[in-house]
């Protein structure tokens, strides 16, 4: 196997799309079915899960480092935008929701933060909006907190500041239209 299939070292933190932000804790090489596979070995520590994934398809799956500088900033900006919320049934929205999540995209999972996110004076949420909004801000807040060496909940003080500012906003600007 090339060398330069190994993109990640040891120590890096990754997104694996499914999972969020995970460490690379080791490389390995093993033998299955009489095949040497060189594998990640990467450890997500709120799952307490580990995960083996074989060099070759790490692209495939859509493992990647952490976002750039400007990818995260993009996302928090998305953050202030209004939320976009679609008059479609739930079950459609929460597939669509998971979906975004799912994709690993940080853009995309900012928008369904935006979108789920309620402010103290705004109704309640349903249960399940209330977990995929959950599920939205934690793989955001993680590969946050991972950028900027602090941790999840530091991160999500973050992101719940600016969701909040923004909707003062918002709600401040459709009063004065009323």
């Amino acid at each position: 196997m090339a060398a330069k299939a190994l993109s990640f070292d040891v120590g890096d933190f990754v997104v694996y799309p499914k999972h969020g932000v995970g460490r690379v804790v080791e490389l390995q090489n093993t033998e299955i079915a009489g095949t040497s596979l060189d594998l990640y070995v990467l450890r997500f520590e709120k799952e307490r899960m580990t995960l083996r994934v074989p060099v070759g398809k790490a692209d495939a799956v859509g493992m990647r480092k952490l976002s750039s500088d400007k990818t995260m900033k993009d996302a928090l900006e998305t953050l202030t935008g209004k939320p976009k919320v679609k008059r479609t049934m739930w079950s459609r929205r929460a597939q669509e929701y998971e979906a975004k999540i799912n994709s690993g995209d940080l853009t995309s999972i900012a928008e369904v933060t935006r979108d789920l996110f309620r402010a103290d004076d705004q109704p309640e949420q349903s249960y399940s909006e209330r977990q995929i909004f959950e599920a939205a801000s934690s793989r955001l807040a993680r590969e946050l907190g991972a950028m900027e060496e602090t941790d999840e909940k530091t991160a999500l003080v973050k992101i719940l500041e600016i969701l909040n500012k923004a909707a003062a906003i918002h709600n401040k600007a459709k009063a004065e239209a009323a």
